[in-house]
């Protein structure tokens, strides 16, 4: 039996992993964990449907199919990638059309600037080791915002943020303190950013020394570099913000906030975290911790 193999398996590897595999539910096995019966009823084109059109509504159209997919299995219904995709492709629905970052900051300037320590190593060992930061911008009828973010490159959550109407050094400070205070990062943490005037200002410098974090800059002109925070704006602007109209700087502000708090960092599901959502991932790795701990 598919869950009795799993059961075997689970202390050697994720469980997320054996489940996507055999194409089974976390749901299902857990329910047979305590005894029940899994359902595993096929669902019908048109159930399936249902189900579908009630994830894309939820997700605000920011799922393709294989994040559907896995979403599908996690709420206790058997279906495969190939099936998924036809019957969104079939009804027509798909992931929001995904448009080109442009970059804001400006690196014109005669500030210093940091190496490149990060140097594209975007996985660290743990959390709250490395982090890296950028800025964009939102256009709303009362005029811009600029967005600037803080990611722990660990779990790619959104540790801190900063809205504001002008692109000014306290955006970025603001965010790191936001940083600070959630995560309280060991001395020596990475603070990685492109080479915007906003960063290498004597501010945040000055913050940076004060919390004991080393500042690393992207190369000039590489925007490859700060890869996974150019990532999340892609998706914040092809989920979000590219598909509504935002009146007033406090709508903007507020469906931001909904978006980084509580639909990317506790729901959204990330390709480079095994289609886990920040939070789940890092919940698992602390819990993984706890058991080699108890073990030793």
């Amino acid at each position: 039996m598919r869950y009795a193999w799993i059961a075997q398996q689970v202390r050697q590897y994720p469980l997320l992993s054996l489940c996507d595999a055999l194409s089974v539910s976390v749901n299902g096995y857990r329910a047979w964990k305590r005894g029940g019966t899994p359902s595993r009823k096929r669902l019908t084109d048109t159930q399936l449907l249902t189900v579908i059109r009630t994830v894309h509504a939820q997700v605000k159209g920011a799922y393709g199919s294989p994040r559907m997919t896995r979403e599908i299995r996690d709420r206790g219904y058997p279906a495969s990638k190939a099936r998924v995709e036809r019957v969104m492709r079939e009804h027509g629905i798909r992931a929001r059309h995904k448009r080109r970052y442009k970059a804001t900051t400006d690196s014109k300037h005669t500030l210093p600037v940091a190496a490149n320590v990060l140097n594209r190593e975007f996985t660290p060992a743990g959390p709250n080791q490395v982090f890296s930061a950028d800025i964009t911008y939102i256009r709303t009828d009362e005029g811009w915002l600029y967005l600037a973010v803080v990611l722990d490159l660990f779990n790619r959550e959104v540790v801190g943020w900063s809205i504001k109407p002008r692109m000014t050094a306290d955006l970025v400070t603001d965010a790191l303190t936001m940083v600070w205070f959630r995560r309280r990062p060991a001395p020596g943490a990475l603070f990685h950013s492109d080479r915007g005037s906003q960063y290498a200002s004597h501010e945040c410098q000055r913050q940076l020394a004060a919390y004991g974090m080393r500042s690393s800059m992207s190369r000039k002109g590489n925007c490859w570099d700060n890869a996974p925070t150019e990532s999340f704006f892609n998706s914040l602007k092809n989920e979000r913000v590219h598909a509504t109209r935002y009146r007033t700087h406090q709508e903007a502000k507020a469906d931001l906030f909904e978006y980084m708090e509580v639909f990317y960092n506790r729901s959204r599901r990330h390709s480079s975290l095994g289609l886990l959502s920040p939070e789940q991932f890092l919940r698992d790795w602390i819990k993984a911790h706890q058991m080699d701990r108890l073990a030793a």
